[in-house]
């Protein structure tokens, strides 16, 4: 399984709920996260997704996360379509 389809399985379940999964891209900010999942009722949530094997975080990657978790941002990675269904479950069970 390749990344892309963990992130489209993200991006449609998403939609799903009422939500909209933004791709995020920075020439000048590397490492962000590749989603910004809005949901419902003022919801952000930051989401990282990788392939099941061999998908690693890379050392900026990490760092931006911490950075994004120290300044109050719920930051995910995925990496799988199972995980995905994980996640849109417990957004469900959060409104």
């Amino acid at each position: 399984m390749r990344e892309k389809t963990v992130e489209e399985r993200l991006r449609e379940e998403v939609k799903k709920i009422g939500g909209k999964a933004y791709k995020v891209s920075s020439q000048i900010d590397k490492g962000m996260p590749d989603r910004l999942v809005c949901l419902p009722g003022g919801k952000a949530i930051f989401v990282e997704t990788k392939r099941p094997k061999g998908g690693v975080l890379t050392k900026i990657q990490k760092y931006r996360h911490k950075e994004l978790r120290a300044r109050g941002f719920d930051v995910r990675v995925i990496f799988t379509t199972e995980a995905v269904e994980e996640f849109i479950a417990e957004q469900r069970g959060g409104r």
